[in-house]
């Protein structure tokens, strides 16, 4: 089990610490509830170290990026942010990820950290233009400073003005007095606020002053248990759980990141594309219950003779909706709004409806 660069800070912020991904992480500090709440109406500092980072660079950058993942790098532009996946070989999902553009040449790939080896070995074997891949993982350390005061309160940190940026974008900048951080502005909390990534040997400074710059915004660590609520209550997808190498974009409902265009080639393009065409049997869907029960990863979906038709990917009560939702695999017939599913629950077929992500809607 590997420690990342704030682990000894979260043990002195009173941290429960866990294995998760390889790493040893933070699960929780005051509560998953009230760290919630936190980032919802303020600002709270996750420690997203553990993630998986690549550069691909050279002169054929952008078509390596074009054939691995499903979405169309070639719309970004320098600065920009790209939320895609890569497919694989029989109709699933490597792992989904961003794609960074920094220029022409240049592009940072953020993959999911319990996928590192598997997606590094991915992308070499599908190099085949001899683009100038490497793996700085090990190299680079992440704070997600999540809220709706976050940049506010980074914004003390630089001269460069980041309380304006756009979604989806970053800026390289001088931060805390370190230079060539990368701030980012993708987020996976529906909260809004940033991604700070710096080298290891930055990271206690970097720490240090993020924590003084929130402190009048009432700031606080947040660990994996609320990062987990918050992206379910937004119907955002968790890798292992949600998606994975037997589910593909197009049944999971990101079809808006797979691109078919003339000029695009990807892995497994023709297949996706007759999947969209003519339809798939399944479809990920958002569900809140009606009878009272909390649905579980793993949960069974039921039909109204008792019958399995699909299982709960995840569930949680949702802290910031005072209701419990899920998300999980169902007929195509039974995907739209409204209909009714039954979740098991306790031996019970308890009631649920289908509903239109995200759950929780930003005001």
């Amino acid at each position: 089990m590997k420690d990342t660069a704030f682990t000894k800070f979260h043990e002195k912020a009173g941290g429960k610490i866990v294995p998760f991904a390889g790493f040893h992480m933070p699960v929780q500090f005051e509560g998953v509830n009230s760290e919630h709440e936190t980032v919802r109406k303020s600002v709270g500092v996750f420690d997203v170290s553990h993630m998986g980072e690549f550069w691909v660079k050279g002169p054929r950058a952008l078509e390596f990026v074009q054939w691995i993942t499903s979405n169309d790098a070639s719309k970004l532009t320098d600065g920009k942010v790209q939320y895609s996946c890569f497919p694989n070989e029989t109709g699933g999902i490597v792992d989904d990820l961003l794609v960074y553009r920094v220029n022409a040449e240049t592009y940072l790939l953020v993959v999911n950290a319990s996928n590192i080896d598997k997606d590094w070995e991915w992308c070499n074997r599908q190099n085949k233009m001899g683009a100038d891949l490497s793996n700085a993982s090990d190299e680079i350390s992440q704070l997600a400073v999540q809220g709706p005061l976050a940049l506010k309160a980074m914004q003390k940190l630089t001269n460069t003005m980041i309380r304006d940026m756009e979604y989806y974008t970053f800026k390289v900048l001088t931060f805390a007095g370190v230079e060539n951080v990368i701030f980012a502005t993708t987020g996976y909390t529906g909260s809004g606020g940033c991604e700070i990534y710096m080298k290891n040997e930055d990271a206690g400074k970097i720490y240090h002053a993020v924590f003084e710059a929130g402190k009048e915004f009432g700031i606080k660590s947040i660990g994996l248990g609320a990062r987990d609520t918050l992206r379910l209550e937004m119907g955002y997808c968790l890798y292992g759980n949600d998606i994975n190498d037997t589910t593909s974009p197009i049944e999971a409902g990101l079809g808006w990141i797979t691109k078919f265009t003339d000029q695009k080639e990807f892995i497994n393009k023709a297949f996706l594309l007759k999947q969209k065409q003519e339809g798939v049997s399944r479809k990920l869907v958002g569900f809140e219950m009606i009878e009272m029960g909390i649905p579980r990863h793993g949960y069974l979906i039921v039909d109204h003779t008792g019958k399995a038709i699909g299982e709960v990917t995840s569930g949680t009560m949702g802290p910031s909706l005072k209701k419990p939702v899920g998300m999980g695999y169902v007929p195509a017939i039974l995907s739209k709004e409204g209909s009714e599913i039954l979740i098991r629950i306790r031996e019970k077929s308890l009631r649920a409806k289908v509903v239109k992500l995200p759950f929780y809607k930003v005001s």
